[in-house]
């Protein structure tokens, strides 16, 4: 056992959640929310606030694991069964290989340009793909590089959104806002007649990060050294990448007063951290945006894919009488979808690289001879060279493939509420463990998930 670290201030812990909140800009908040908000109203805004709460739950137990022991949850899910990594590596490189947030941000960068035909536009999405490996592949440190492309694309996007929204709506696009937190959208209640529960379902998912990535959030607080994380591992570049024996098992802190006093501190730091970032400006970015697609196209938005983004971009250059704004719109719309694709395939790629080594692990073992740093990045290219394939098989429209990928995610994630709720009360002792309140919200989550996840496969069948 080794002592618990003394907690810092909050301005020393922040920096964790802007990583998780970068993965789900691209998806959620820009386009599937949005979507649905400009081809059905806001009546359907009460999914985005329930789902990205079960998200702030989740994440939270999550966290806690790493806080106690100062070792990856999924090194806690290992020692539950030594087969989990198996499951998570196929449930993590398949939906999250699917190239949507690259084909999409290409797609907004063509618009932009004037246009490109499809094999320009297939050279350029192909081109993001390997320029997102590259740029993961040569930054010093990746928690530093992924922290500041996060952060700087949210400090930039927020405060224009705002502007943008603020400018734009209507008195009674702000009253529809507050009745569809509450479900009651015009002459219906919490459904329209025609939504695809694919798309509800997938914008569910992805209030938030979505899937297995979630569960990256453990790497972070390890990378950031919080609590135990400071002892943990990390990742360096693949030009700094050393073999070695890497320790992937953790230590826990004796439970004195003072230990248990400390990690109440770190817990409150924590919560408050990713309560601010995650959770509050992620809700206000789902909303945002929501508000914006319904005041400017809601009843002529495209069922297109992305469409309806253009024609956001061409209502915001009308309604402002400044062309340039609705470009600039479309610039940010174009950043943060392949900022999303820089954090998913880094997130991922630690996801699939640590349980390929665990794979390895006896349980007797305290340290495995392997190369974390390389495994990580032959399952970064890995996964973009399925993407590759993807692509040049015609597989090219963004919101299908984002789509597809939300719900295979999902599905997924209906597994994490009752996972992390046995490793919690297993693993922690009795006064390191998640309240009965915060587990009850799991267990709702959980069967929130299984009816939805069980219709969408009764109707598929």
């Amino acid at each position: 056992m080794k002592s618990l670290p003394r907690p810092p201030k909050l301005s020393q812990v922040l920096g964790p959640s802007f990583i998780l909140l970068g993965l789900a800009l691209g998806s959620g908040e820009l386009i599937l929310w949005p979507y649905l908000a400009a081809n059905y109203g806001l009546g359907l805004i009460w999914g985005a606030l329930l789902g990205i709460t079960f998200q702030f739950f989740l994440n939270l137990a999550i966290m806690r694991y790493t806080l106690v022991w100062g070792e990856s949850i999924f090194v806690g899910f290992w020692r539950l069964w030594r087969w989990w990594p198996l499951w998570f590596i196929l449930s993590t490189f398949v939906p999250w290989s699917l190239p949507g947030f690259s084909s999409a941000s290409t797609e907004i960068f063509c618009r932009l340009a004037g246009g490109c035909t499809d094999s320009v536009k297939l050279g350029l999405a192909l081109a993001t793909l390997i320029l997102t490996g590259l740029i993961l592949s040569l930054g010093r440190t990746l928690y530093q590089t992924m922290e500041l492309i996060q952060r700087t694309i949210i400090i930039i996007g927020i405060p224009l959104i705002l502007g943008l929204v603020f400018s734009l709506t209507r008195y009674s696009d702000w009253v529809d806002l507050a009745w569809g937190l509450v479900g009651r959208g015009d002459h219906w209640w919490f459904f329209p007649a025609g939504v695809s529960l694919a798309s509800f379902l997938g914008a569910f998912a992805y209030s938030g990060a979505g899937g297995n990535l979630n569960l990256a959030q453990s790497y972070y607080v390890k990378e950031k050294g919080l609590a135990m994380g400071r002892y943990g591992a990390k990742i360096s570049s693949l030009i700094r990448a050393k073999p070695g024996p890497v320790k992937l098992k953790g230590e826990t802190f004796p439970l004195t007063r003072s230990n248990l006093a400390r990690f109440r501190r770190w817990w409150r730091l924590v919560v408050i951290e990713h309560g601010l970032v995650f959770w509050f400006l992620g809700l206000m970015t789902i909303i945002l945006l929501s508000l914006l697609a319904q005041s400017l196209v809601f009843g002529q938005a495209s069922q297109q894919g992305i469409e309806f983004l253009f024609q956001e971009a061409q209502a915001i250059a009308i309604r402002s009488t400044h062309g340039w704004l609705g470009r600039l719109f479309l610039l940010l719309a174009g950043l943060m979808l392949y900022s999303t694709q820089l954090g998913v395939l880094e997130s991922s790629s630690r996801i699939i690289s640590e349980n390929l080594v665990l794979l390895r692990v006896g349980s007797d073992q305290k340290e495995v001879k392997a190369n974390l740093s390389l495994w990580f990045y032959a399952a970064l290219w890995g996964q973009i060279t399925l993407g590759a394939i993807i692509l040049l098989f015609g597989l090219t429209e963004p919101r299908f493939l984002l789509t597809l990928a939300a719900v295979l995610n999902a599905l997924a994630m209906t597994l994490l509420f009752p996972l992390v709720i046995v490793l919690n009360r297993r693993r922690l002792a009795p006064p390191l463990r998640p309240s009965l309140g915060a587990q009850l919200i799991l267990v709702g989550a959980l069967i929130f998930f299984l009816i939805f996840s069980l219709s969408l496969v009764r109707s598929w069948s």
